[in-house]
This record gives C-alpha cells, sequence and structure tokens, in this order.
C-alpha cells in the first residue's frame, strides 16, 4: 500500500480486484479519509493567545474604571452616539434582523438541512429536552422573565404609534402581535445564523471554534489566522462581557425586588445587590468549572421544571380561558402584522414611530445582535451531530413556542388584572411580575420561586458566558483551561457590581452600560453577513453536497447515452468509474471516479466498468474536482 498526506485529508492507494466483462481484474481504488470531526487541533491542551486574552482584559478593566471616575461623562457620550446610530442605521438593523430570519429558514427547508454538524454518522451529544432547556435557559431566561409581564402590559396600556386599537380585545391582540414580533422568530434566527456557522466550521469542517474560523472560505487562513481574526474574535469577547454583564445586573434587581416584595428589606441598596452578585458569582464560576455537560446542563434541567411550575401556578390561577385564547389569537396576529412590523421605520413612519422603534424593535435587534458571539458560540457547543434543519427547527421554531406561550400566560393574566384594576402602581419592570403575583394565593411561594428562577437564570447564563470567554481566549478550545474560565466569570460579576455602585443601586448606569454594548456589537451586524456567505460558500462545498452533485451527473449522463445508444433498452448499473485514464485531483479526489457511474445493456449485453468505452457500457462524464476550500480543508 502506499500513501502520501495532505493537509486537511490523508489520500492511499489500495489495490482492489473488480469484476468486468473482460474478467478479474486489478484497477486502483484511491481512499481520502478526510480530518473533519476530531482533528488533531480539537483535541490538543487549550492555548491561550495571548493578544486575543491581554487586549480584551485590558479594554474591559479599563472600561470600567472609566465608568467609575467619569460617570457623567460616559453616559452623555453614549447617549448621543447611540441615538445616532438609531436614527442613522436604525434601518440597516431592520432589514438584516428579517434577512436572517429568511436566510435561516431558506436553509433549513433547502438541500442543505441535511447536511449533520459532525460526522455523518455520528450522534447529537445531548438530548433533545437538555438542548433546548440549555440553549433557551443562555438566550433568553433573564430577559422572559423581566419581559414576560413587563412587554404585553406596556403595549397593552400604551399602545405603538399608528395602531390605534378600537377597544381592549383590540389592544391585547395588538400587544402581543407585538411582543411576539420582538421575542420569536427573528431573535432566535439572529441566534441561529451565529450559531450553525460556528458549528459547521467547528464540527463538519474541523476548524477551531472561534467566529473568525468561519470567515476562512471568504479571506483564507492567513487572514482568519492573523490579526484581522483576532480583532473579530476581540470583539466578540467584548461584546459577550458586557452584554452578559448588563443583563446580570439586571438579574440582580429583579431578585432584590423579589426581597421587598417579601418584605425582608426596606428599600433594596447597592450593598445588598454588590451581596447578591457575588453569591452568584461564586455558583456560577463553580458549576462553569464543571463542565457544561455536568454544570449548565443540571442547572437548565432544573430551571424548565421550575419555570413550567411556575407557568401552570399563574395559567390555572389566573384568566385560563383568557390566556388559551390568546394562544390562536396571538399567533394570528403576529403573522398577519409581520410584514408590516418587519418593514417599519423611520422614513416610512414618521417621527413618532421613530422614537418607538429606538425604544423598542431596533434596541431589540441591536441587544439580540450583542448577544449573538456569546449565545451563538453556546449554541454551536451543545449542538454536535444534529442536521442542519434539525438545528434551525429546534434554535428558531422551539424556543419561539415557549415564548409564545409564556407571554400569553404572564402577558394575558398582566392586561386581564390591568383592565380589572387590580394591579397596583408598581411600574419597573423587575417589580411588575411581583405585581402580579401578589394577585395570587401562595404570592410568597410564587415570590420566592421567581427569585429562585432568576437565580438560576443567572447562573447559567454568566456560566455559559465564561465559558464562551475562554473559547475565544484559547483559540478555539472547546473546554478552555479552568483559571481563564474563572477569570472571566469573576470579571464578569465586577462589571455588573461596578456599574451598579456607579449607578448607586439603581438602573441608570446598567442601561448607560447597555448603551454601550449595543454601541460596541453594532459592527457585528456586518460580521453576522459575512458569517451567511461564508457558511453559505462552505455548504455547496459540504462532501455531501458534493457527492449527491456527482452522482445525479453520472446517472443523469449514463441515462442519456443509454437512450442514444440503444433506444431505451438498456440496464442502468451503478459502480465506480474507470481509473485509467484518471488523476488525482487537487482535494486528492480522483477525477475519473467520481460517485458513481451508469452501465447500460441492451438484449445479452454484459455490464462493464462505469465509464469504459466498450460499447455496451454508458460512458461515464468526465468531470473535474470539487472546488477546493480556501483552508484546505
Amino acid at each position: 500500500m502506499a500513501g502520501s498526506s495532505r493537509k486537511g485529508a490523508e489520500v492511499s492507494e489500495n489495490e482492489q480486484r473488480t469484476e468486468g466483462s473482460g474478467g478479474a481484474h486489478t484497477a486502483p481504488v484511491h481512499e481520502v479519509v478526510a480530518l473533519l470531526p476530531g482533528s488533531p487541533h480539537l483535541s490538543r491542551p487549550p492555548r491561550t493567545d495571548r493578544v486575543v486574552f491581554g487586549v480584551s482584559a485590558v479594554l474591559a478593566l479599563a472600561f470600567v474604571l472609566w465608568g467609575s471616575l467619569a460617570t457623567e461623562t460616559l453616559k452623555r457620550l453614549s447617549g448621543s452616539m447611540l441615538e445616532g446610530l438609531m436614527h442613522n442605521a436604525g434601518w440597516a438593523f431592520v432589514l438584516a434582523a428579517s434577512g436572517f430570519v429568511v436566510f435561516a429558514l431558506w436553509l433549513a427547508v433547502s438541500r442543505y438541512g441535511r447536511i449533520p454538524l459532525g460526522a455523518e454518522d455520528e450522534k447529537p451529544e445531548f438530548r433533545t429536552v437538555s438542548w433546548v432547556a440549555m440553549m433557551f435557559s443562555a438566550g433568553m431566561g433573564i430577559g422572559l422573565m423581566f419581559y414576560g409581564v413587563n412587554e404585553p402590559l406596556a403595549h397593552f396600556t400604551d399602545p405603538p404609534p399608528g395602531t390605534d386599537p378600537a377597544d381592549a380585545a383590540a389592544a391585547m391582540r395588538t400587544a402581543m402581535s407585538t411582543t411576539l414580533f420582538h421575542w420569536t422568530l427573528h431573535p432566535w434566527a439572529i441566534y441561529a445564523v451565529v450559531g450553525l456557522a460556528i458549528a459547521y466550521s467547528t464540527f463538519r469542517r474541523g476548524r477551531r471554534q472561534l467566529i473568525s474560523s468561519v470567515f476562512k472560505p471568504l479571506i483564507g487562513s492567513r487572514y482568519a489566522n492573523g490579526w484581522g481574526g483576532r480583532i473579530i474574535d476581540i470583539l466578540a469577547i467584548f461584546a459577550t462581557l458586557f452584554g452578559s454583564a448588563t443583563s446580570l445586573g439586571l438579574g440582580a434587581l429583579q431578585i432584590g425586588s423579589g426581597f421587598t416584595e417579601l418584605g425582608w428589606m426596606g428599600q433594596v441598596g447597592t450593598g445588598l445587590l454588590v451581596a447578591i452578585i457575588a453569591v452568584l458569582s461564586v455558583a456560577f464560576i463553580a458549576s462553569a468549572v464543571s463542565g457544561v455537560a455536568k454544570g449548565i446542563q443540571w442547572l437548565s434541567n432544573i430551571n424548565m421544571v421550575l419555570a413550567v411550575v411556575l407557568a401552570l401556578f399563574v395559567f390555572v390561577g389566573g384568566p385560563t380561558v383568557l390566556i388559551l385564547d390568546l394562544l390562536p389569537t396571538s399567533l394570528g396576529g403576529y403573522l398577519r402584522d409581520l410584514p408590516q412590523l418587519a418593514g417599519r421605520t423611520e422614513a416610512a413612519s414618521g417621527e413618532d414611530v421613530a422614537g418607538w422603534l429606538s425604544s423598542w424593535t431596533v434596541f431589540y435587534w441591536a441587544w439580540w445582535i450583542s448577544w449573538t458571539p456569546f449565545v451563538g458560540m453556546f449554541i454551536a457547543r451543545i449542538s454536535r451531530g444534529r442536521t442542519i434543519r434539525q438545528f434551525i427547527g429546534g434554535v428558531i421554531l422551539v424556543p419561539s413556542t415557549v415564548s409564545l406561550v409564556w407571554f400569553a400566560v404572564f402577558g394575558g393574566t398582566a392586561m386581564r388584572f390591568q383592565e380589572l384594576g387590580r394591579l397596583g402602581d408598581e411600574k419597573t419592570p423587575e417589580g411588575q411580575l411581583f405585581g402580579v403575583l401578589r394577585e395570587f394565593p401562595l404570592a410568597t411561594a410564587a415570590a420566592v420561586l421567581v427569585m429562585v428562577l432568576v437565580g438560576i437564570f443567572f447562573v447559567s447564563g454568566a456560566d455559559a458566558a465564561s465559558v464562551v470567554m475562554g473559547t475565544l481566549s484559547q483559540s478555539g478550545s472547546i473546554e478552555p483551561h479552568r483559571m481563564v474560565v474563572i477569570f472571566w466569570g469573576v470579571v464578569t460579576g465586577a462589571v455588573a457590581a461596578v456599574m451598579l455602585l456607579v449607578g448607586g443601586g439603581g438602573g441608570d448606569a446598567l442601561s448607560g452600560l447597555q448603551q454601550i454594548t449595543i454601541l460596541a456589537a453594532a459592527p457585528f451586524t456586518l460580521v453576522m453577513i459575512g458569517l451567511c456567505a461564508a457558511l453559505l460558500r462552505d455548504l455547496r462545498r459540504d462532501p455531501l453536497i458534493v457527492r449527491g452533485e456527482r452522482a445525479e451527473a453520472a446517472i443523469e449522463t449514463a441515462v442519456i447515452a443509454g437512450h442514444e445508444q440503444y433506444a431505451g433498452d438498456f440496464a442502468l448499473h451503478i459502480g465506480p468509474g474507470n481509473d485509467e485514464d484518471g488523476e488525482d485531483g487537487e482535494d486528492g479526489t480522483d477525477r475519473g471516479s467520481g460517485t458513481g457511474g451508469g452501465a447500460g445493456t441492451a438484449g445479452g449485453g454484459t455490464p462493464g466498468p462505469a465509464g469504459s468505452s466498450t460499447p455496451d457500457t454508458a460512458p461515464h462524464r468526465p468531470g473535474g474536482p470539487p472546488e477546493k476550500p480556501a483552508d484546505g480543508t
């Protein structure tokens, strides 16, 4: 046996005896072993990228120092920059978000949907229930607790400009369709684009689990592995750190509001909020260093059970019939209004709608995009072994369905209580959920359950974020070193705590940080468009797709030749091509063999090797090698 090696593949020749019309003969069979999942660099010990890690750490600490020493300057600058971004580039967020939805759904129903994220016989790493629970906890856990009551209630009491509902029922439908627009297909499609690109690049192409690695088909290995790629990964860490810190700080505020609701504290101060963050930081760091399979999976499964218990409690004790009515009504209203909601911009709707968009739709799209490095990489990490169709269906449709049910239960209950005048004067987002639960029996137990849920969402979200930042810091290692994970966990907690201290325990500092997060993550809109182009280029060269195209071409050629030579009186056989005239292509595959050839026989003709020039055999159409990927894989 003769052997040779190439970058990304191992090529060898075996002698194999085949049967043809002239009896047994020897023909070389070229074996190509593609080093896809499980490539050597994926299993080697993690190595810290000093440039990515060092620059990211310095930028994060410098920003915290700036926020501590010059808070007002930071607020004014970030506010003016955000206003300019919303005014001049709001249309880009609206158009890009809808484009990601179309792109993701098209991939799911196209021929690319059957491509696995790993080896073709590989099984999923996690059970489906755990998989859905983990990505849901990481993607929207704290957000749903915050806005499950607040957003439907806000749109119900103050309808979006231009809607003008005629009565309370119409106001409910408008509020629910608007809320679902912000929390279902669009945000999860944004996550799916990044997660799918990283999962395919890592588990199918055998590249490092880095956002920069996805760009190799577009910019080549030299730039993706150089400064260009490092800048992309630094931006990803920066966005992940501040995006997660903002949400974690809001989670601490909600837990603090729970202390007030239960009468354990009069007014929540900065000291208590910092203590909450410190305790939960210890918890999520312990979870993170235990590994994804042990930590996040265990917490996410518990959280799913507790969330179901809370939702059932509100569903049974609240306006059950209204909630059931809202499910189909909200879905129908959302689908009916989707084109209008997705196409609403400042240019077409005037200043009133422009202000509303900057506070809601454009803000949400920018916020989701700021979370894509974190959530996308985490979803990719837990999705190995699933097909693209399964991935998109799970990432988009399942969480969207859960969001529909969640907002119908909590938003519907809040709107009905508001209509009946049963809600108090609680106006803060973190306190409105407790205001609704106050109207139920066992309100104290329900409030404690909410605090536990928020705490676990806090832990699982920060857990996943610290693992992702460790992965980005260590050249894409799937299992980053514990000390790196601990470092980013501590920094995440410190950022949230420091910003709470800057705001004196209020939400102003976190709002300022949220503005900076959006500004820092805005370039990721362009990065995500590039990810789509790179992913599509990779998919067109996927071995499964290339084999299918060659097989279809070979069969089509054989059938045409059979009809031309034998007037349709022939039998089609699938077999290896003729290697006598073939030569190795650039990628190690044989130009003459292809996937299979057709053999046509008429009457008593004997089938021969596909591609041979014997009269009773359909000729094999010659074809060149598949395109060689930019990175050689």
